[in-house]
């Protein structure tokens, strides 16, 4: 999973806030301010077994599913089939589309495989790296974040999305991973949020939190809990 980490810095997971927030009132607060949005969610979504299950028992009516092929990768393989057949209108985007999920579409959008893509990967040791395409797309292929501002754009939600390349989406990711960090949330790069699209290019590894200087961190003996003190977690092995 190269990009575990990133997805979780992005509110990939469904009990999370974007820049590794949590679901509390002062967190949902500080988002709702940062991306001026008029409406916020207040409690975390499905998880993703839970959210087949209920769209199996026909409590979702809408599935978008991007870069995954939950009919063969998710636990309960048969649940996940009948939530995708019963579903009333599913969206698959895909760079192929001789998947288990894609028979299931109702809407086959085509996606770039990783080496069309650009952008930015965290593996779990919490470095990120550039992902820089080698080759220009084929065919009718974009990239998802594309599809996701235009759709948003039909929406109506175009000033919320207004996104021209991958680097203006790390920047405000940057700048979020800052907004009123004091130290208290680990997950900081805000100091790529003023980077020009030319050094996001050349941008080089970089592990989390960052430092732009050579100040290393945690290097004051300070961690961002209550007690100030690191939490150390023994592991046995049985």
């Amino acid at each position: 999973q190269p990009n575990a980490m990133g997805g979780r810095e992005v509110r990939g997971l469904a009990n999370q806030l974007a820049a590794h927030m949590d679901f509390d009132a002062e967190s949902i607060d500080r988002v709702q301010r940062f991306w001026q949005a008029p409406a916020m969610a207040k409690t975390p979504g499905y998880k993703a077994v839970d959210m087949f299950q209920r769209a199996a028992d026909g409590e979702v009516d809408f599935l978008w599913i991007m870069a995954t092929n939950p009919a063969v990768s998710l636990p309960a393989s048969a649940t996940v089939r009948r939530a995708l057949e019963r579903c009333e209108f599913v969206v698959v985007s895909d760079c192929t589309t001789a998947t288990e999920t894609a028979r299931y579409a109702d809407l086959l959008l085509p996606a770039m495989p990783w080496g069309e893509k650009d952008g930015t990967v965290t593996n779990s040791e919490r470095m990120i790296s550039r992902q820089r395409a080698f080759r220009s797309p084929r065919g009718a292929a974009r990239a998802d974040w594309e599809v996701v501002t235009d759709v948003a754009a039909r929406l109506g939600f175009s000033s919320a999305f207004p996104y021209r390349k991958p680097a203006d989406i790390f920047r405000e990711h940057s700048a979020l991973s800052g907004y009123e960090n004091e130290g208290g949330r680990i997950f900081n790069i805000s100091d790529f949020a003023e980077i020009t699209d030319q050094q996001y290019d050349e941008l080089r590894p970089a592990r989390w939190p960052t430092r732009l200087s050579d100040d290393r961190p945690f290097s004051a003996g300070e961690f961002p809990t209550p007690s100030g003190k690191a939490r150390m977690v023994a592991v046995r092995p049985e």
